[in-house]
């Protein structure tokens, strides 16, 4: 497994060149690019926008097809890319150094490229901002590599996520590259379908209702997984609960998990941090549950909590939380 630091910012990767991007779901380069025939898949790839973390997953599937390219070159040495500059009278200066050549207008060139794109949705990891620029760039294999597809050591990245500023587990990664590594890539990608199905029969099984926070707009609550859907192929009845947008991140990075002897929430310290998300912190789960629902809530819990409190499913809950049987 390779670990990449792949830019995706609010410029083009190059200059005269934009890209068909979505951090959460898919990255696309070419065979001018750096890096381009190393990347696998089941590889980590890491977004970032040039100045923080965006986020990270792996790469599920690699789609290889063909295109054009607009490449702007120096005029007088023909070097690619030229630097934008705003506050000199030129708008370009050549980025080599024996050149360094001011001008108005490179000289554009439309040649074919190889493309690739990456499918990385199912276990993306929304970190924005978690990390910053300078960090990043210190933990590339070429701590002054300029290119848009960097080799990130993984290692020491994870460390720093996990156990830094805004420490977050990544046990999710590891699981999604252990079933994509293992042949199951396009299960995974089957998982997503059916997504509003299964949203629509958890609103008609609860209500509008936060199973964290308590009655909320349709408008605000997804369909949240108790379980890995990378290590399932099918949305499970009596497998999700619908939470508000800010409680389903926090519940799928572990930062909430619910006691699955007391089923009441459990919240991260640094998480605690914030008061709004204190306030949860030993909070009955807020809708009746049935005995499915606490083998899932058992396994999330035994994933994202010390092996000291693993919980063995069978043993029984709280009364805090009506239960149906």
């Amino acid at each position: 497994m390779t670990a990449w630091l792949m830019y995706l910012g609010e410029s083009a990767k190059r200059v005269g060149q934009g890209y068909d991007d979505h951090p959460s779901s898919h990255y696309s380069w070419d065979d001018k690019v750096p890096n381009r025939e190393r990347i696998q898949v089941g590889d980590t790839i890491v977004l970032w926008n040039g100045k923080a973390l965006l986020g990270l997953s792996v790469i599920e599937d690699i789609a290889v097809g063909a295109g054009k390219k607009t490449i702007t070159r120096c005029p007088k040495c023909g070097t690619a890319g030229p630097g934008r500059r705003k506050k000199d009278p030129l708008p370009f200066r050549c980025w080599n150094k024996p050149c360094k050549h001011a001008f108005a207008d490179p000289v554009i060139e439309i040649v074919d490229v190889k493309t690739y794109r990456s499918r990385h949705e199912a276990g993306w990891v929304d970190l924005r901002g978690h990390v910053s620029g300078t960090e990043l760039r210190a933990l590339c294999v070429k701590t002054k590599s300029q290119n848009a597809v960097r080799e990130l050591r993984w290692d020491e990245f994870r460390s720093r996520v996990e156990t830094g500023k805004n420490a977050t587990s990544l046990k999710i990664v590891e699981k999604a590259r252990s079933v994509i590594t293992h042949g199951f890539s396009e299960r995974m990608a089957r998982v997503r379908k059916g997504q509003a199905a299964f949203r629509a029969s958890l609103l008609d099984h609860f209500g509008e209702v936060c199973a964290f926070t308590g009655p909320m707009p349709a408008a605000v609550l997804d369909a949240a997984h108790l379980y890995s859907y990378a290590d399932q192929a099918k949305h499970h009845e009596s497998g999700g609960l619908l939470l508000r947008k800010d409680v389903h991140r926090l519940f799928d990075l572990g930062e909430i998990a619910i006691d699955p002897k007391t089923l009441t929430l459990d919240v991260a310290p640094n998480t605690r941090a914030f008061p709004a998300y204190d306030t949860l912190h030993g909070q009955a789960v807020a809708v009746s549950l049935d005995k499915k629902h606490q083998e899932w809530i058992a396994e999330h819990w035994n994933m994202h909590r010390a092996p000291s409190q693993a919980f063995i499913p069978g043993q029984s809950a709280g009364a805090q939380v009506a239960v149906d049987v």
